[in-house]
């Protein structure tokens, strides 16, 4: 039944504990068997050979599971920002969240951008405050920082017995119950009274409890002005009515790898997250461009959405989708509107992690993976022949570096190609170009781990063996004031000739945009959008040093044409010339990719660290002492950062570590 289906993502900054969450949450829930671990190699969500060997998540992992009669549907995520596309897609598709904290570093640098992101797709989320027995483990600093820095409005469901060594469970606010657990592998829970030297801090927490949620329902706050009490099945409902509506954000604490505080967040997936029947059912346009809102369910027309290929060398790519109106039958045929293909659908998996079970069909509400597509793309949807719509696509941020990679052999410069093909069908932020001047192919991503990743994966899956180049910066171009910019584009040859005419002024934007002014049919209406085409590749290569131009606004002023001669080529062409020419007076500069820097590092090494960040034309954002360690935030040209995990290591001994994320592109001075 739809209403007993969760779609849920596990989001975080890296090395808060997603993926052993994630491990605990299989095995009791029965998926599995036995616990694998990160560090020694063994997790079932992180499968590929790379992220065993860095004890990492690098691509998001699918799996399937049960809880009281529920099915959860779970997407482990990566927490590094250079998988941050992984994060996106899947939120772009999941219904609820859980967004896990470390309980010792708290509201980290990924942990803001992955709750922005859920902000953007409007995700309703819990959070699990992970750690709780690691040295430094501060539940309710964490908690304040969530309110100071996310501006959430978090609701403590549970509150920690004891901390870093001495944490060994947790006061239920809602039952208001000890929870301990014990057995083989935290297994069996045990419920007691509240400890008296923990009762005053719990009817404290649980008094806050009462009242954030009594603002929000008139019958809680008629029950609690009269002092009478509050049934727990009509709290629960409220609390849930809160979270999907996004005003609270339901807090659970625990140490996944000890085993302490798993179920509670299951029964917190259960009771408080949305089903797809409680998320409004998505927007869908037509081929005459209307918009039209699903159905939502099993007899609505087919409506899903591609949100990740897996390129498979024995089944070639594997669609993972998310329906959301009709059902998805293997064996039937789908249309595909951004390619006019119609394809088929010949296999339907149900995935958990890399092991697949065969379905016969998927219905709306409900996320699985496709074998048989050919032509299909990340953000593509899938609909039915006879009613063509499409959703609205994914949007990815772009690539901020970018390296020269070569065949070690002539031989496999064909293989090459192929390959680095699929990689980029998987990863929208994954970008092949060719330097014409010097014939290299380039490759872009968000930073260095991620290209790293991509080369020791085209070694390994493969089997072909590259030269890489330095890393290089992704640099854009930008214009700093209007200039107009005109081209009579002339050609005679031998039989029909070229002509065409175009005047143009350009200004600085936010964004491209393309203003038609033009009057009297001076182009003719047809050629308006070759005149556009030639704009944009004109773009690509900008006069400074031939990076792509960005945040312009082109206003078509003028123009002329032949009614023999002119043709979308000769327009084109004249349009591309017209902007390089107005380029070159508008004061083009350069711009250049900022990096959000935040250090941690013991307080000895503060001088060092900040000096260094100044020399590399850095500025300090803020800084914040917790505990004798320094939190050093700022922003530094992602130029000045290659290798900095070398440098961060020799100015702290080893002790400091780093986290870098893009910010934004600013003028390189």
């Amino acid at each position: 039944m739809t209403e007993n289906l969760r779609n849920i993502g596990i989001i975080a900054h890296i090395d808060a504990g997603k993926t052993t969450t994630t491990e605990r949450i299989l095995f009791y829930t029965g998926k599995t068997h036995r616990m694998g671990e990160t560090h020694d190699g063994e997790s079932v969500m992180d499968y590929l050979p790379y992220e065993r060997e860095r004890g990492i998540t690098i691509t998001s992992a699918a799996t399937t599971c049960c809880w009281r009669d529920h099915v959860i549907n779970i997407i482990d995520t990566p927490g590094h920002v250079d998988f941050t596309a992984e994060v996106e897609r899947s939120l772009r598709v999941l219904d609820g969240a859980v967004v896990i904290f470390c309980a010792k570093g708290g509201v980290e640098s990924q942990s803001e951008t992955v709750w922005r992101q859920a902000d953007t797709y409007h995700v309703p989320r819990l959070a699990y405050v992970n750690k709780m027995d690691a040295p430094g483990a501060d539940f309710f600093r964490v908690v304040t920082q969530m309110e100071e820095v996310l501006g959430a409005c978090p609701l403590l469901l549970n509150i920690p017995v004891g901390s870093q060594a001495d944490f060994r469970g947790v006061v239920d606010l809602v039952k208001m119950k000890y929870i301990s657990w014990e057995g083989e592998l935290g297994s069996s829970m045990l419920e007691a009274e509240v400890p008296a030297a923990y009762l005053e801090t719990a009817m404290a927490c649980r008094q806050q409890l009462l009242e954030r949620v009594a603002e929000t329902d008139d019958r809680v706050l008629e029950l609690y002005l009269n002092n009478e009490p509050i049934p727990d099945e009509l709290l629960r409902q409220v609390i849930r009515a809160n979270t999907l509506a996004g005003r609270l954000v339901p807090v659970l604490c625990g140490s996944s790898y000890r085993n302490t505080g798993v179920q509670p967040l299951l029964d917190a997936i259960v009771d408080y997250l949305p089903s797809p029947l409680d998320i409004p059912a998505p927007e869908a346009e037509r081929e005459n461009g209307t918009k039209q809102r699903l159905a939502g369910d099993a007899e609505g027309e087919l409506a899903a959405l591609v949100f990740k290929i897996v390129a498979d060398r024995h089944v070639g790519n594997l669609a993972y989708v998310r329906v959301y109106s009709g059902r998805l039958e293997a064996g039937s045929y789908v249309w595909n509107p951004a390619t006019g293909r119609r394809e088929r659908v010949s296999r339907i998996l149900k995935m958990h992690a890399n092991h697949r079970e065969e379905i016969p069909v998927v219905e709306a509400g409900d996320i699985a993976a496709v074998i048989g597509l050919k032509h299909v793309s990340t953000g593509h949807t899938l609909c039915s022949v006879e009613a063509p719509l499409v959703l609205e696509p994914i949007s990815f941020p772009e690539p901020v570096i970018q390296i020269a990679i070569n065949p070690v052999s002539r031989a496999d410069q064909a293989r090459v190609a192929e390959a680095l093909a699929r990689l980029a069908d998987e990863d929208p932020t994954f970008r092949i170009a060719v330097n014409h001047e010097t014939g290299e192919t380039l490759i872009s991503g968000m930073g260095e781990l991620h290209l790293e990743i991509i080369t020791e994966r085209l070694k390994r899956e493969f089997r072909v063996d590259v030269h890489l180049g330095e890393p290089q910066v992704a640099y854009k171009e930008t214009i700093t004031r209007p200039a107009l910019g005109e081209c009579k584009f002339v050609k005679q040859t031998g039989g029909r000739g070229q002509f065409a005419q175009v005047k143009l002024q350009i200004e600085p934007a936010k964004g491209f945009q393309v203003e038609n002014r033009i009057q009297g049919g001076a182009i003719p209406r047809e050629y308006i959008p070759a005149v556009e085409a030639g704009i944009r590749e004109a773009m690509q290569e900008g006069p400074v040093k031939g990076y792509p131009v960005v945040n312009l606004k082109v206003t078509l002023l003028d123009g002329a044409s032949h009614e023999v001669d002119s043709s979308e080529l000769a327009f084109k062409t004249a349009g591309k010339l017209a902007l390089k020419n107005a380029l070159v007076k508008a004061g083009p500069r350069l711009l250049e990719p900022i990096m959000r820097l935040e250090i941690t590092t013991p307080d000895e090494f503060t001088g060092n660290i900040v000096s260094n960040i100044s020399s590399k034309r850095g500025r300090l954002e803020s800084m914040e002492t917790y505990r004798r360690t320094q939190i050093i935030r700022g922003l530094v040209p992602l130029a000045e950062l290659f290798g900095y995990s070398t440098a961060i290591r020799s100015l702290s001994q080893g002790k400091a570590a780093f986290s870098m994320q893009f910010s934004h592109y600013e003028e390189r001075a």
